[in-house]
Order: C-alpha cells, then sequence, then structure tokens
C-alpha cells in the first residue's frame, strides 16, 4: 500500500477529463516566450527610434550645450578667450557669440564662432537681443529657452509657426530657395569678468534631427525587423528543443517507473538542473526498487509466520476435538502460545504502520528501567527450562528515566528476541546496564555469527533479514529491529550495533538519567 502512494504522489498521470489537450507543452511555451521577447524587444526599438527619438536628441543636445556654456563662464577672463571659443563651437556643434552691454544700451561683440548654415543668435535685431538680457537678468543670469530658426537666420522665439515653406527671391537672381525651419536650443549666461565687465554668452545648436537621417534609420529598422523577427523564430525553436528534449526523455522514463519499471535509467543530458533531476529520480528508482523488493519478502514472511501458529491452533484444536483424552493441559498451552504468537505478530505489525503513519505517541513517565528488564527476564522461563537458554543482567544500581515505558520495554524486549534468535549454539543472552555521568546505556549482547560489516546499516531498515532465507523466528516476530530504531528514534536515543564475525553482536541504546522523581542529573 505504502509503494502506491509513493507512485500516486510523484508519478500521477493526468486523467482523461479533456483537460490534459488544454494545456500546452514546455517545448511550445519555451517558443512562445522566445517569440513574446523578441516582440517586446522589436517594439522598444521602434519606440526609441521612432516616437523617442527627437526627445533623446534634444535631451543630448541640452546636456552638451549647458556644458559648453559652464566652460566658456569658467575661462571668460581667458587671455585666448576667442580660441577657446571656437574650439569649444566646433567640439559641441553649437554657434557661440559674445557680447557685452555698452552704457548708450548697445552691445559690443567680443568673439564669436558659427558652425551650421542655421543660426539663432548671429544678426539677432537689437530688440531681442534686449529681451535675451533682461529675461536672463531676471532668471539669476542664466536663460534656456527652444526657439524656431530659418535658413535665412531668422528666428521666432514663440516657437510659433510660420508655414510649412516661405520662398524668398535673390536679388538679382531668377533662382529661389525655401526657407529650411528648424528647431535650436539657445543658452544664454550673462556673468562679470575680473575687470568688473559684464558679459552675455550665447550659444546655440540645432536640436531638430535631419530628416534623411531618420529616413536612413527608418529603413534599417524594416531589415532589422525583418531579420530579427526570423531569427527569432528559428533561435526559439531550436531552444525549445534543446531546453525540452531532455525533460521529455525524462517524463517517458518516469512513466515506465510508474508503471513498475524499476530497472528504467533516466539520463536525460541538458543542463545542471536536468542532471541533478535525473540523479534524483534514479536515487528514487533504487529506493523504490527496495521498498517493493522488502514489501514482498514481508509478505511472504508474515504469510509463512501466521500459517505456522494458525496450522498449530487448527491441528491441537481438531485433536482435542476428534480424540478422546487429547484435552490436555499440555495442548490447550500449546494453543495458548501460539495465539499469543499470532498476537504479537499483529501488534507489531500495527505499531509498524502506525509509525509509517506518523500516529505513534509517546506517554512519557519516569519509571525504574532496572526493574523493567528484571521483570521481563520472567518471561523467558520456558525458553530456559525447554530450549536450555541462559539470560545474564549485569548492573550495579537502579536508575530511573523519563520516557515511554511501554515502548522502551518494547525495545529492550525485541532487542533480547533478536539476540535468542541469533545467538546459535550459545544460548547465553547477556543484557548490560552502564552508567556514564548523566546517561544509561543498555547492552544486549548475544554470541551468534555476528553481522557483515557492509550489512550493519542496513538491519535497522524496515522489512530487511541479513540472511533472505526465511526462517521462523523462536521467539517474536522478526519485525522488532525495526520498531525498535522508530521508538527510539522517538525519544531522541542514541543507539547502535557492534558486531564481530563468528564471535556475536551487541546492539545498544542510551537515555538520559533522571532521579525517582523524574528530575535530570
Amino acid at each position: 500500500m505504502r509503494l502506491n502512494d509513493i507512485r500516486l504522489k510523484f508519478f500521477s498521470k493526468t486523467s482523461g477529463d479533456g483537460n490534459k489537450g488544454n494545456k500546452w507543452s514546455l517545448k511550445w511555451r519555451v517558443t512562445v516566450y522566445f517569440l513574446a521577447f523578441a516582440l517586446i524587444m522589436l517594439i522598444l526599438l521602434w519606440l526609441f527610434e521612432t516616437v523617442f527619438l527627437q526627445s533623446f536628441y534634444k535631451a543630448i543636445k541640452t546636456s552638451n550645450l549647458t556644458s559648453c556654456a559652464q566652460s566658456i563662464e569658467q575661462n571668460i577672463n581667458n587671455e585666448d578667450l576667442k580660441t577657446f571659443v571656437e574650439k569649444a563651437g566646433e567640439k559641441n556643434d553649437s554657434c557661440i557669440v559674445i557680447y557685452t552691454p555698452l552704457s548708450n544700451g548697445d552691445y559690443s561683440r567680443v568673439c564669436s564662432v558659427t558652425v551650421n548654415y542655421v543660426c539663432s543668435i548671429h544678426n539677432i535685431p537689437r530688440g531681442e537681443l534686449d529681451k535675451y538680457y533682461e529675461e536672463a537678468k531676471a532668471n539669476d543670469g542664466r536663460l534656456v529657452r527652444l526657439v524656431d530658426s530659418y535658413s535665412d537666420g531668422s528666428i521666432s522665439s514663440d516657437n510659433s509657426n510660420m508655414g510649412d515653406a516661405l520662398s524668398k527671391s535673390s536679388s538679382g537672381s531668377s533662382s529661389s530657395y525655401e526657407k529650411i525651419k528648424s528647431q535650436s536650443l539657445v543658452y544664454v549666461s550673462i556673468v562679470e569678468g575680473q575687470n568688473g565687465k559684464e558679459y552675455m554668452i550665447m550659444l546655440s545648436s540645432v536640436v531638430t534631427p535631419i530628416d534623411s537621417t531618420v529616413k536612413t534609420l527608418h529603413y534599417q529598422l524594416y531589415i532589422i525587423t525583418i531579420l530579427f523577427l526570423f531569427l527569432s523564430v528559428v533561435l526559439s525553436i531550436m531552444a525549445s528543443q534543446i531546453i525540452a528534449a531532455p525533460i521529455i526523455n525524462i517524463n517517458k522514463s518516469a512513466k515506465e517507473l510508474a508503471e513498475g519499471n524499476y530497472d528504467v535509467n533516466f539520463n536525460g543530458l541538458g543542463y545542471k538542473e536536468i542532471e541533478e533531476l535525473n540523479e534524483t529520480l534514479n536515487y528514487a528508482a533504487s529506493e523504490l526498487s527496495q521498498v517493493d523488493q522488502m514489501r514482498k519478502d514481508l509478505i511472504a514472511n508474515v504469510s509463512h509466520d501466521l500459517r505456522t501458529p494458525l496450522t498449530l491452533i487448527t491441528g491441537y484444536g481438531e485433536v482435542m476435538r476428534d480424540i478422546p483424552g487429547e484435552n490436555t493441559a499440555e495442548n490447550i498451552q500449546i494453543i495458548i502460545d501460539e495465539a499469543t504468537r499470532l498476537s504479537s505478530l499483529v501488534n507489531d505489525l500495527i505499531d509498524i504502520s502506525k509509525i509509517e503513519a506518523g500516529t505513534m505517541k509517546l506517554e512519557a513517565s519516569t519509571f525504574c528501567i532496572t526493574d523493567s528488564i528484571k521483570e521481563m527476564f520472567g518471561r523467558y522461563s520456558k525458553l530456559k527450562e525447554q530450549d536450555g537458554f541462559t539470560f545474564d543482567f549485569e548492573h550495579d544500581c537502579d536508575v530511573y528515566v523519563y520516557a515511554d515505558q511501554l515502548k522502551i520495554s518494547q525495545v529492550i524486549y525485541n532487542l533480547v528476541n533478536n539476540a535468542v534468535n541469533y545467538t546459535g549454539d550459545n544460548k547465553n543472552i547477556i543484557v548490560r546496564q552502564k552508567c556514564y555521568d548523566n546517561r544509561v546505556r543498555i547492552e544486549v549482547e548475544d554470541h551468534g555469527p555476528g553481522i557483515p560489516p557492509d550489512k550493519l546499516k542496513s538491519i535497522w531498515d524496515r522489512y530487511y533479514k541479513v540472511d533472505k532465507s526465511h526462517k521462523s523466528a523462536k521467539i517474536g516476530t522478526g519485525l522488532g529491529l525495526s520498531i525498535v530504531k522508530s521508538v527510539l528514534k522517538l525519544h531522541r536515543a542514541q543507539f547502535g550495533v557492534l558486531s564481530t564475525l563468528g564471535k556475536g553482536s551487541t546492539f545498544w541504546f542510551e537515555l538520559y538519567r533522571t532521579n525517582e522523581d523524574g528530575e535530570p542529573l
């Protein structure tokens, strides 16, 4: 039953209710995710190269122009100011003009540099200069403004639309050209030099991208979009195949494992997580195989243990019924003993089921473990009389512990039964009680064939038998060690076994000591 639960938990199948067809496979999910990512990247690329292109372009131009103006302000007293301004204008692609306000209200041009044919600050009328000067003065000496400018040098500082194209005839020429409108960023700064003279620094830079550049970007975007979509489809399909292939292989092997094929091997190659999953599932398959084998062994062993006492009970009962004079105390005792043996087997099976279900509870109390061992030895009087067993209890004082008395007695009883079943020709069983500071150590020693070193860890496992050929236990059910392990773990007690081939084995466990009132020592 437990094996079936494991199968259901780890390898449950999708029921045929129609929901399976509504679920996408991993391969298609990965493909769709890759394509969605590609589309999002393309949308962002189009947005940045079309909708937000001018905004970014203006922001960059504004930052460069501000930095250039601040640099000129710091070098306003430079003796070679004109050379510095020319280099700054070429470096930042900006037109620069520096004025000095005169006492008569006019302006004297200190130096200037022109780097493009569309300039917003050269040949500005007197009235416009006054406006820039006054606004900069009112704004702590600085002013930044976006203006419309035209190829003939005229400007519109209020950014009004003056038409798509204005024609201007050239004097003495029959040719004409269109006034080209663009936007320029104008930066005005008023600073004072060392000689107390006031300077008005004006910078202008075109911030409208050239149409041909924008068209070129659009053509490139079309080509990039087509190539990107094609490569995205190809790469997403390839990536989904690479990612999904090992998982598909693992899923196929898992279905075989769920069908009971424990020899299946999980070997899906791929990334690190897949390899770790392979190792985990291979380990699970190995464990399930062992559980299945132990389950079969348990069924065979329990069936054998049940059949023997049932046969004896039935046989002696029929003899007592059919044959006069056979209703003797000896025959009745045999029936009672075999019924007791059946009861012990059933109780052990119940304990194992409780352990597996996690419902076994402890009812701890303070008791004398020394007296419990003495009382338990009284149960072996029949073995002493009929089979020649001897039981020695070595102790030097009475020891109290705080634990579940019934379950600890069951532990000791199972360990002694195990020693009886495997002691061999030497039928002397020794139980020792040793005290170490605040702990007591109980040892059960037999003189049997011993346990191979490679089997010492496995003997505590459920249903495990060192000797795979089943033998009926002289006493007990043969299921004791698994119960011993579980009970001692519930008590958080240390336990183990020491064994030498040909000389016997010693099983032991340790509990913390208390005084008679249950207080720790």
